[in-house]
């Protein structure tokens, strides 16, 4: 693993994680959470030292291999020194406690991670927000299985990452444990805390669930009915779905705008407005869930494999669901993107340009001119490929344009070029059918 140069503070060398156990205390009133965690990790190289990412919280002990280890905390990275140093190729045990009041963490892209509610908690980590709740390595490709174990008072429900699998009462408190075990990067990693009631939305391929307050039950209800036929066309179009269930939380909040995770969706009390209003929202964050979350970009400079593939979904589920066509979409965002500075390479953006919204349509766009290069039997037929090869894996623009390139029978390097390693859009000829 290279540290990312879009975020170079984040991530660490020398290691990987095959496993995260969190064991977390969490009290809403005062806001203060306890935890305990427990990484697997395999060294590298000879590692007489290594670091974590944790940011806001205080260490009390770290053990490695069941050793003290002597430990030091420096600029939102915990320093650990284990009383013998780890050697090429060992697999080995951090534990670490902690405990504090949880927080955001500031960065070029706003506040992100633990963040409190009026009732309860959102974590939302895209891109660097896991360490204001965790020690990590927080780095995109170090992908890891979890067990997630949740203590927090009894009127509120717990939703996180994989299976409920046991749920305990115990003087007027609740401990939720959650398993995942498909690898998960750390910035996919969530808690959700709310007095939130569970609704089921569907069970074909797996369990669809949305917890929601009451309050929004009905207007939830109708806003996330037609989801299970979304996740059929998507199983069609993409794949199988990759995890073994999936649940929207709707947040008593308001929220900018909607966030993934592994397994799950989180959308605000504006985004449920008993019409359908961000329905286009609802498909964009399923899509995430091949298209991020299963398939995770290798480096944030590939960020257009999530971003862009999961607007394409919008434009496809709205030309089946009776709105506009995929080409409707793409003419209007060619329209719009032509009147926009054109200044932005979206295979590579840079940091403070990886969420610009150019990147998302520019590259829905790219899909589109590649749907219209190949043909919808060839196309369809690549989407599905690159899922089930890269299942679970890290992916690249590198190994996108390859597989396209054997379904198209002949280079596409200046189709690509164009497209993604230009910043001057196309013109609108190329999204025509040939």
């Amino acid at each position: 693993m290279v540290i990312d140069p879009y975020l170079p503070r984040q991530g660490n060398e020398g290691y990987r994680v095959t496993h995260y156990a969190l064991d977390l205390d969490y009290k809403i009133a005062s806001n203060r959470l306890a935890g305990r965690a427990t990484l697997t990790a395999a060294a590298g190289g000879p590692l007489p030292r290594f670091s974590l990412d944790l940011a806001g919280m205080r260490v009390a002990k770290v053990n490695v291999n069941g050793r003290r280890a002597r430990f030091a905390q420096r600029q939102r990275k915990l320093h650990v020194t284990p009383e013998k140093p780890l050697v090429a190729g060992a697999e080995f045990t951090v534990e670490v406690r902690y405990s504090g009041n949880p927080k955001p963490v500031g960065g070029p892209f706003g506040e992100v991670g633990w963040e409190e509610l009026t009732e309860g908690v959102i974590v939302a980590s895209q891109p660097d927000g896991a360490p204001s709740w965790f020690p990590c390595n927080d780095h995109p490709s170090d992908k890891a299985g979890y067990d997630l174990v949740v203590t927090t008072d009894s009127p509120y429900r717990v939703v996180a990452n994989g299976a409920l699998t046991d749920r305990r009462v115990r003087a007027g408190r609740t401990t939720w444990y959650y398993h995942q075990p498909e690898p998960m990067a750390t910035y996919l990693a969530t808690v959700q805390i709310g007095r939130y009631e569970m609704l089921q939305l569907g069970r074909d391929p797996v369990w669809q669930l949305a917890a929601v307050p009451e309050r929004l039950r009905l207007s939830a209800g109708h806003d996330l009915a037609r989801q299970p036929r979304m996740m059929a066309l998507f199983t069609d179009w993409f794949g199988p779905y990759p995890f073994a269930g999936y649940t929207v939380v709707v947040t008593d909040d308001e929220l900018e705008i909607p966030v993934e995770a592994q397994g799950l969706s989180v959308f605000g009390a504006n985004h449920m407005d008993g019409r359908r209003g961000s329905e286009r929202l609802v498909a964009h964050e399923l899509a995430h869930q091949w298209f991020g979350n299963s398939l995770t970009v290798a480096e944030w400079r590939h960020i257009w494999l999530n971003e862009g593939f999961a607007c394409y979904a919008e434009w496809l589920w709205s030309a089946e669901s009776g709105g506009a066509s995929a080409d409707g979409h793409a003419t209007t965002a060619w329209r719009r993107l032509a009147a926009l500075p054109q200044d932005l390479v979206i295979g590579d953006p840079g940091a403070p340009s990886m969420f610009d919204d150019r990147l998302y349509k520019r590259g829905a766009l790219t899909l589109h001119a590649l749907r219209t290069t190949l043909g919808d039997t060839r196309f369809f037929a690549l989407l599905r490929d690159w899922t089930e090869r890269n299942r679970h894996a890290t992916v690249t623009t590198e190994a996108f344009v390859a597989l396209a390139e054997q379904y198209a029978g002949r280079s596409l390097a200046e189709f690509f070029t164009a497209w993604l390693g230009r910043p001057q859009l196309p013109p609108r000829s190329a999204l025509t059918r040939e």
